[in-house]
């Protein structure tokens, strides 16, 4: 399934991705870093959600408490719990 996330705190504004089987791809970013987005796309690509959460949330970017990879793991986060019935 298609996900969007507004992603909040970032240079990136949005964020889009698939979710299946607990697998990650096609993630793609609006706006912020571009060549460190597309590398940040291209590494996530086939990698297991909760692995994707584990490795990124938490990073920060700079001055913020956030990043664009940090973002991310919220907005998989987010759409396992859509997935399980639990919205935030």
């Amino acid at each position: 399934m298609t996900y969007t996330y507004r992603t909040k705190g970032t240079c990136s504004s949005l964020i889009t991705f698939d979710l299946n089987d607990g697998v990650v791809s096609n993630v793609s970013f609006t706006g912020g870093c571009n060549g460190n987005l597309k590398a940040i796309s291209k590494l996530v690509d086939g990698m297991d959600a909760e692995k994707l959460i584990s490795v990124l949330k938490g990073n920060t970017c700079g001055f913020r408490k956030t990043s664009c990879a940090d973002q991310l793991a919220i907005a998989v986060e987010t759409a396992i719990s859509e997935q399980d019935g639990n919205t935030k």
